[in-house]
């Protein structure tokens, strides 16, 4: 019997070392829905209640000290998965006519301009980030405006997007978000992409249910055992209106940090969507500003002479707020929810359309733009995840 005694004993110190070895090597981690969750908050407050004033608390190295949802929390996100598996929220459609108004087109290379098929040449474009709209096509050139043409060995297809933002008919109840790079889900927050489960698509639209920090990042319950850290994802959040702003006003909320914009109507949300907001390079200015000037197609240029040089003819829906600082249609990229412009708010044509008509009836012409930042970016994102 004693002897019994002193084996169980070696085993169990042998057990407790090794649990103590795995306590000290491993990261932290969160447990969501799961009583541990509850054990960490007890061992936290006994640390930090033992702790002589003045002094750091030493936080048990498997606890975090915001574990996020709670065990109770967590079975309460369970049930609006089941009520709510998607946004309450209606998808602008779609509509062809409304984005190929014009035949979108990039100019390559170094280009020649002429009066005529085989004709004079009387101008040039030194190659950048240049495109025009197609009129006609004749004998392998390609016209580009009245008198003007280009031989078609320098005109391709513009990258038109066809995502568009959603009509918000009821305050969320929940923030939503869509997916920006995609990825497999992860099992918990913090853990590997679960490969058995379904791809999340780019620009997946998905409510988030709870949230957890793992590493000083964010993952967010986005359905059942479905889990997407936040570098993944832009996420659509209610902003306070500003004091300046009456009750009754039209104002569009840009976020910077998020690249996501808000249409507001005083305190009603109404419309979002993803955007483009200036590289760091051209950052979008932070402020309250007014549109003040509106097109229905302009075009732009600028940096003449540098690598970064720009020509961009029609423009569509075009919103300036902030000297030359404007919303507007893009036709030139799809990577929406991501920093790509010169200073501009880039918005895919649907969207830039929704908010040029949303903001075309008197009084309504001079909507409020405030544009803030809901985060501060991170120098270590990857390459991919950088906005």
């Amino acid at each position: 019997m004693i002897g019994f005694r002193k084996t169980s004993l070696h085993f169990f110190i042998a057990v407790s070392l090794i649990a103590l070895y795995f306590l000290s090597v491993s990261p932290a981690f969160a447990f969501p829905g799961d009583e541990r969750d509850e054990q960490c908050a007890n061992l936290i407050a006994a640390a930090i209640a033992a702790t002589p004033a003045g002094q750091t608390p030493v936080i048990p190295d498997d606890c975090m000290q915001d574990t996020g949802l709670s065990a109770i929390e967590m079975r309460a996100a369970e049930a609006q998965m089941k009520r709510q598996p998607a946004p309450d929220v209606e998808q602008v459609p779609y509509q062809e006519d409304v984005v190929w108004t014009r035949a979108y087109r990039r100019m390559v290379g170094h280009v020649i301009i002429y009066d005529a098929p085989n004709g004079n040449p009387i101008g040039e474009l030194d190659a950048g980030y240049n495109y025009v709209t197609a009129v006609s096509s004749q004998e392998g050139y390609v016209q580009i405006n009245y008198g003007q043409w280009v031989t078609e060995d320098h005109i391709t297809w513009a990258d038109v997007s066809e995502f568009s933002g959603v009509e918000i008919n009821s305050q969320p109840k929940r923030p939503f978000a869509w997916m920006l790079a995609e990825a497999y889900p992860s099992r918990y927050p913090g853990g590997p992409q679960d490969k058995s489960a379904a791809m999340i698509d780019r620009y997946t639209l998905m409510n988030i249910y709870g949230v957890e920090y793992v590493d000083g990042w964010e993952w967010y319950l986005v359905g059942p055992n479905q889990w997407i850290q936040q570098i993944r994802v832009a996420k659509v959040q209610p902003m306070q209106r500003p004091a300046e702003i009456g009750p009754d006003d039209h104002w569009v909320a840009v976020d910077l940090y998020e690249q996501t914009a808000v249409a507001y109507e005083g305190d009603k949300m109404v419309f979002a969507t993803l955007i483009s907001s200036g590289l760091p390079q051209w950052s979008t200015q932070e402020g309250l500003f007014q549109i003040y000037e509106r097109h229905e197609a302009i075009r732009m240029s600028g940096a003449e002479g540098g690598i970064d040089f720009y020509f961009i003819e029609e423009v569509p829906y075009v919103m300036y707020f902030d000297g030359e600082i404007s919303l507007h249609g893009t036709y030139w990229h799809d990577r929406f929810g991501y920093r790509q412009s010169h200073g501009c708010v880039n918005l895919a044509i649907m969207d830039a359309w929704w908010l040029f008509e949303w903001t075309s009836p008197e009084p309504y012409q001079n909507a409020w733009v405030y544009v803030y930042s809901s985060g501060k970016y991170r120098s270590d994102l990857p390459g991919w995840a950088r906005r």
